[in-house]
């Protein structure tokens, strides 16, 4: 065995390990730390680019559920008002028939022509204030809901706007803004008006929950496949702690004697002195 004052072989081979061993350990500590195994393009491109893809898929996910959202609560929105206005038309149907009883007195016929009027106004103001972010479902000309369907925007869900207005093609031309019950001629005609309303009102109302429904199922798959997505990404970069946390303990008392073994190394050239004594 030669000994050389100028290459220390041993040192040399005892250092190489040692930067090795210092470079999995900050390997290891950067994935305990941000709990991935691949946080950048570095660590594995093509797995990190895969991820990558996947996250955007993931993110724009979140626009088709908020949009899903919004048409869900639009449509909520008409239906609590089809139903009050379903309600209102019940009422009216009443006070016509009420009214066309020919043995009434003007009075009492005034009295509820002056109710059908006002009960007829209320549907007005019922569909009017029937708005939510902008979206009016059930006004004449009403807002038909295209809600987004997947994370590219090239489909969409759409429900049909249903006008529920007087005059409109759910209430008939005769159940219109100025409607009213004053003789028993036009009272005993607008119970069948009235009576043909609330049958398309209701059917109205129908299309509007089966759409509504239909978002709501569709929000459903989208919220369940966003989570599929988010564990598939965790699958391709998650770090596992536990098992990095044992390797981390190894890595440390590999770089503890990687310095024992550096130390001693260079020990070794200093034995030459001994040779000169």
């Amino acid at each position: 065995m030669s000994f050389s004052v100028n290459t220390n072989v041993g040192a040399m081979v005892a250092l190489q390990n040692l930067s090795s061993t210092q470079s999995q350990l900050m390997e290891t500590q950067n994935e305990i730390n941000t709990g991935l195994k691949v946080s950048s393009a570095k660590d594995n491109a093509a797995i990190w680019a895969i991820a990558q893809n996947q996250r955007a898929t993931s993110s724009s996910l979140n626009s088709v559920v908020s949009s899903l959202q919004r048409g869900q609560s639009t449509i909520d929105v008409a239906l609590s008002a089809g139903s009050s206005i379903s309600d209102l038309l019940l009422q009216m149907k009443d006070k016509a028939l009420a009214a066309s009883d020919t043995t009434l007195d003007a009075n009492s016929r005034s009295a509820l022509n002056d109710e059908f009027k006002s009960l007829r106004d209320q549907i007005t103001t019922t569909i009017t204030n029937a708005v939510f972010n902008g979206a009016n479902m059930i006004k004449s000309g009403g807002t038909t809901i295209q809600a987004l369907a997947n994370d590219t925007g090239s489909s969409v869900i759409t429900v049909q706007a249903q006008d529920l207005s007087l005059g409109g093609v759910n209430m008939g031309s005769a159940l219109n803004a100025t409607a009213s019950i004053g003789t028993v001629t036009t009272a005993s005609a607008m119970i069948a008006s009235v009576g043909a309303a609330i049958a398309n009102v209701s059917s109205a109302m129908g299309h509007l929950g089966t759409g509504s429904k239909a978002l709501s199922s569709h929000q459903t798959f989208i919220t369940d496949l966003q989570n599929t997505v988010d564990a598939g990404v965790g699958n391709l970069v998650d770090a596992n702690l536990a098992q990095e946390s044992a390797k981390l303990q190894a890595l440390q008392t590999k770089q503890q004697l990687g310095i024992q073994a550096l130390s001693i190394a260079n020990q070794s050239s200093s034995i030459l002195l001994g040779l000169f004594r």
